[in-house]
């Protein structure tokens, strides 16, 4: 990751008030715990109602690193079919996208290298090659990588460095000397990695057409 380019997540995770495990490494808040441009920690700006409805909804965009026109289309999708919760089932779509899998699994150590990952083909998904980063994984299906992917330097350095541990929606293992993940269940927003008010959410989408 580049100076400018920590910087910047750094930035947004100031401006935000957590820390955002997809963003890449830790510490944003340890020396800084305020917004960019304050000196102090005291002098943090009030928010009105529609402010903090928008940052909750923006933790959720930087942490999967998501376009709004994205973040929108996976919202409509939860919003679909007869589930009357459809935060838990948007967290269940966004935590299966094959970016974040790839990032959960600590194979790389921000979900941006994730994606650079499976958008350059290192990534197979029941043995065969994809590279769509917005793929969603369903319960059952394994996602490895390239017998050569291993030993790319961004993998290497991940695993040496672990940024999270395995949750418990995916299993971990090691088969014929090749590294495999399995989703074992869709996750609800207990497994949300990142501090946050989903009722702000949902009270942030309940006037918008998305």
């Amino acid at each position: 990751m580049s100076k400018k380019t920590k910087t910047v997540r750094f930035r947004i995770q100031r401006r935000l008030g957590v820390e955002l495990p997809g963003l890449g490494k830790a510490g944003a808040l340890e020396r800084r715990p305020y917004p960019p441009g304050e000196r102090s920690a005291n002098k943090r700006k009030k928010y009105s109602d529609y402010a903090l409805r928008l940052e909750e909804k923006q933790k959720f965009r930087c942490h999967y690193c998501l376009k709004e026109h994205q973040l929108r289309r996976f919202i409509r999708n939860a919003k679909t079919g007869q589930s009357s919760n459809w935060i838990n089932k948007l967290a269940g779509l966004l935590e299966r996208r094959l970016d974040n899998v790839v990032f959960r699994l600590g194979w790389a150590p921000s979900i941006p290298s994730a994606r650079q990952l499976v958008s350059h083909g290192h990534v197979q998904v029941n043995g065969k090659r994809v590279n769509i980063p917005s793929f969603v994984l369903k319960p059952g299906q394994e996602v490895a990588l390239k017998t050569n992917s291993e030993k790319n330097q961004i993998v290497l350095t991940a695993i040496q460095n672990p940024r999270m541990e395995t949750p418990d929606f995916l299993k971990k293992e090691e088969k014929e000397g090749k590294m495999i993940g399995t989703v074992l269940s869709i996750p609800g927003t207990e497994y949300i990695p990142f501090s946050c008010d989903t009722g702000l959410l949902t009270e942030y989408y309940a006037a918008r057409k998305v």
